[in-house]
């Protein structure tokens, strides 16, 4: 109880130090958002230009530079230790993003931001599992152990809370950074991460040694009855590619019927996702009678649209000429998120598919990465994203049509076969009734 007790006072300390929710593939390409755009807005304005250009409602920039000068004065004259001015500076950025109440907007320093923007392309030294973070707690958990790697052989579990790696306690921290800067390392280094075990309250310290994973992002089998099943960890920009051959394959053998299994996947790059609803959807499907949509092209089956603080955005219609005619299940949960809930509402929106589960993430919201001065950059969320239907989900998920809780035994184990699987087998069930 003592143990338990200390690790939520942490817990809640470092949800007030920043709270950033999402999910991970610990060092895997980085899917926590959905990237609608890449913006290299160099420009900015001086404290000049703001103040001419100040609106209602607009920072006072020259008052607050005055606060900012008096409090170095009072820093410089009575503060009793050494001060690192680069560091203060690092928190002056950060808190001003903190206070826009965003967990998705960030500010990097130059080494934050050289770390996120390391290239992983697919493969990673690291232990091979997946983990989410809330937003309220700052708590980051695991949610998918991959097998035969270091998470798994040291007994690491779905459900387990990540409390340290090394010494230093891990709960508020940025969730990108978590897994860049301390997870990840140099092949055949050793890492130790202590987690809490929710079952028992146990802190159990676990030590790997980091090696070169490569998890596919799609899987694919044929289970009885003709009925195609394809589980996608994540949307990488291999994923597509593998997700068609993935179609094509089951198709070979005689597939009646398919389910696409995005329980846990923390979504992605939005051309992964946008090419693979593509791919299921005709060209020509409208939603009737609603007059609210924003569509620029009458005859495209729309996919996603975007819209900014001004109504304006990208928009995403099928044109591949490719589609698939089978009844469609999707199997989705509370950390289905992103790009997950893309490819769900798109096929919700058409009626092309049940959703069965539990309700999504709802994160329908977008960032963009912004480069500053110094090597430094600014991660900020400027767009909704919305289904074909118009529906903005970001804060409410998607409802399954089927509601069906995973067997609490099921929710610790690392692999799950397909005839324990009770959501599994609701939306075989779901199938066969349609």
């Amino acid at each position: 109880m003592e143990n338990k007790n200390k690790f939520w006072k942490g817990a809640l300390v470092g949800a007030l130090l920043t709270t950033l929710a999402g999910l991970v593939i610990v060092g895997m390409s980085l899917g926590i958002f959905l990237i609608g755009r890449a913006a290299m807005d160099g420009g900015g304005q001086t404290a000049e230009s703001g103040r001419a250009q100040n609106q209602e409602g607009s920072l006072d920039l020259k008052r607050i530079s005055e606060k900012i000068q008096t409090i170095q004065g009072v820093i410089d004259k009575y503060f009793l230790f050494d001060e690192d001015k680069t560091k203060v500076e690092d928190w002056i950025y950060k808190g001003m993003l903190y206070g826009l109440e965003d967990p998705y907007t960030v500010y990097y320093n130059a080494e934050e931001y050289n770390k996120l923007m390391e290239d992983t392309s697919g493969e990673y030294c690291g232990i091979g599992v997946m983990v989410s973070q809330s937003a309220e707690t700052g708590v980051i958990t695991v949610t998918k152990v991959f097998e035969g790697t270091p998470g798994a052989e040291a007994g690491m579990l779905p459900g387990d809370i990540i409390y340290k790696v090394g010494d230093e306690e891990v709960t508020g921290m940025d969730l990108e950074l978590v897994v860049k800067d301390h997870i990840k390392g140099e092949e055949g280094t050793t890492v130790i991460v202590t987690v809490l075990r929710q079952e028992t309250g146990e802190y159990v310290d676990m030590k790997m040694q980091r090696r070169q994973i490569t998890v596919p992002t799609v899987e694919h089998k044929m289970l009885e009855n003709k009925v195609g099943y394809i589980s996608v960890s994540q949307f990488d920009t291999v994923t597509a590619g593998q997700f068609k051959e993935a179609i094509a394959d089951l198709e070979k053998q005689g597939m009646e019927k398919m389910i696409v299994d995005l329980r846990n996947n923390p979504g992605g790059v939005v051309d992964a996702v946008v090419s693979m609803v593509d791919y299921i959807l005709p060209d020509d499907l409208i939603i009737e009678g609603d007059p609210d949509l924003v569509r620029t092209k009458k005859d495209k089956t729309l996919l996603l649209y975007m819209a900014d603080k001004n109504g304006e955005g990208e928009q995403y219609y099928s044109s591949d000429g490719h589609k698939v005619d089978v009844p469609m299940a999707v199997l989705v949960n509370g950390q289905s998120a992103s790009a997950s809930e893309v490819f769900s509402g798109a096929l919700k929106a058409y009626d092309k598919a049940e959703l069965v589960g539990t309700k999504t993430f709802g994160k329908g919201i977008v960032q963009t990465l912004f480069p500053l001065d110094q090597g430094t950059a600014i991660k900020m969320t400027v767009a909704h994203y919305y289904t074909p239907s118009g529906l903005d989900l970001h804060g409410k998920g998607l409802e399954p049509d089927v509601e069906v809780e995973l067997n609490e035994e099921l929710k610790t184990k690392i692999k799950i076969e397909p005839e324990e699987d009770n959501q599994l087998q609701e939306a075989i069930k779901a199938l066969n009734e349609s």
